[in-house]
């Protein structure tokens, strides 16, 4: 009881701490720990700047957000292929996005391997790919003449319904959950991406005065239900295709979903949450999350907590602590709102410390294992301070993402050193492909002369190597300059799971 009692007090002690501003004096490395950034690129929010930019451009412009958030120890980047009923990859069930080339349904032959490049360059750098993809959405407002005729608006007119300012396709059709189960597949089967990402897009939010019609789906496939629970199962009935495509096609392939931040209020719902939100994803996006973790059908959730800590109606902490209080078998990431930094009404956005702060409230929280960001161009291009703050402090340290409970698994090969060599500038090693495991990254880990080699510290990690498919031995070059003082090495495997294997420990050549 004594020590309960102390531990409910340092906890205590930390949330005043934070609460004041003084986040960054916080000194906590976890070693693995999801840091990742969404990049929008639907109408050119994040990337490409936009669509008539030449190609050459929109790839230097990708590498320098990759650059800055490898600098900032970002560990996944969550990329837009389809945002609004198109591909930003050459598809047989969808147009080239406009956003991409300038003009839907219409690319040059250097399109046709980007998302291969853009992959490849996230993996080089030590990024998780996530393959973010809006399902449900079809157009972003309702100006037709702006879409190829390749655009389902135009083939299925009869998939779609008109809502507010915009087109949507009715979840409702089996026709169209099959169309939308194979544009995940393309992707999917395709393409080296670590995960498939959904985020809160499923029935669209509320608009006042207007009635989202599906009646006629109703009569036709409601089977007795009431309309909201008819709702909810068909969006529940697509996240199981998913679910059960991966499976099928490459299990080692992460799910995600990233829902709205509020499942229902309190004031609705006794398990809900203390807020008092305008909109939930249960009573009005017809999305059950919670549902879709207990069966297993996810790998993990990344509720958008787009307020400040202490909100007066929907609070971050609130939030956070109810999430982590109903999430269990999946891993928990936390969205945070960086688009918010001093441009929104709540002024608790204009203190600098305010996204420091909520990475260490999550992190005060065992089971959440780590926080994403919307979007990529809100802290990087406009809040210097910010970086500053997690640079030198938050994510001083590079980490690993987490493995969800599912791809959990022991590698059972460890590095074998076939060589190993030092010239004026660089050590050398040669890692000889392990039989039994499909490699996705070599890390180096190293220990200075006072201390021992310990893989669990992140301040040891030296390089995270991508090894590219079909590579028949492991080449690692080590600038000699950064090795100052350091004597030994570690190398360790992670696989396609994401599992790292255990240590093999290499004394540095003279």
């Amino acid at each position: 009881m004594i020590k309960n009692k102390l531990s409910l007090l340092l906890l205590s002690a930390l949330l005043t701490v934070i609460g004041n501003g003084f986040a960054q004096t916080k000194s906590l490395y976890p070693k693995h720990e999801f840091r990742g950034v969404w990049i929008a690129t639907v109408v050119n929010i994040d990337w490409p700047k936009s669509g008539n930019d030449p190609i050459v451009k929109q790839k230097e412009d990708y590498i320098k957000t990759l650059e800055a958030y490898q600098k900032l120890n970002f560990n996944a980047v969550i990329v837009q292929l389809r945002s609004v009923g198109d591909a930003f990859y050459p598809s047989e069930l969808a147009p080239w996005s406009r956003f991409l080339t300038g003009k839907e349904g219409e690319a040059s032959e250097d399109y046709k391997t980007m998302l291969e490049w853009m992959i490849s360059e996230a993996h080089t750098r030590g990024f998780e790919f996530h393959a973010w993809l809006n399902p449900y959405r079809a157009t972003f407002d309702l100006n037709k003449t702006q879409l190829s005729p390749q655009h389902d608006v135009n083939k299925h007119p009869e998939w779609m319904i008109k809502y507010g300012t915009r087109y949507y396709y009715d979840p409702s059709l089996p026709e169209v959950q099959e169309h939308l189960t194979k544009i995940v597949e393309e992707v999917l089967v395709n393409y080296d991406i670590d995960a498939i990402h959904f985020d809160d897009y499923f029935y669209p939010y509320k608009t006042p005065g207007e009635v989202f019609n599906d009646a006629e789906s109703f009569m036709k496939y409601g089977n007795g239900m009431l309309i909201e629970d008819w709702r909810r199962s068909n969006v529940t009935s697509f996240v199981k295709k998913i679910h059960d495509l991966i499976q099928n096609q490459k299990p080692w392939v992460q799910f995600g979903i990233s829902p709205f931040g509020v499942w229902r209020n309190k004031s609705v719902d006794p398990k809900g949450s203390d807020t008092r939100s305008g909109q939930t994803n249960y009573d009005d996006l017809y999305a059950d999350p919670l549902l879709w973790m207990n069966n297993k059908w996810i790998d993990y959730l990344v509720p958008q907590l787009y307020w400040s800590i202490d909100h007066k109606t929907v609070s971050y902490s609130k939030l956070l602590k109810w999430w982590t209080e109903n999430t269990q078998d999946v891993n928990l990431y936390m969205g945070n709102a960086a688009y918010k930094i001093k441009a929104d009404s709540d002024k608790k956005w204009d203190n600098i410390h305010e996204i420091a702060n909520q990475i260490d409230l999550t992190r005060a929280h065992e089971k959440a294992q780590g926080n994403v960001f919307f979007s990529a161009k809100s802290i990087i291009n406009t809040n210097k301070e910010v970086v500053e703050l997690l640079q030198n402090h938050q994510y001083k340290y590079p980490a690993l993402p987490p493995v969800p409970p599912r791809l959990k698994h022991i590698v059972i090969d460890t590095p074998v050193l076939e060589n190993k060599q030092k010239d004026s500038a660089n050590y050398h090693l040669t890692i000889k492909m392990p039989l039994n495991t499909k490699v996705r990254y070599v890390m180096v880990y190293g220990a200075t002369n006072d201390s021992k080699i310990d893989s669990n510290k992140p301040q040891q990690i030296l390089k995270k190597q991508f090894v590219a498919p079909k590579t028949e031995s492991i080449q690692i070059n080590i600038p000699c300059n950064n090795l100052i003082k350091i004597n030994t090495f570690a190398i360790t495997f992670i696989d396609l799971y994401g599992n790292e294997s255990k240590e093999s420990v290499v004394e540095i050549p003279n």
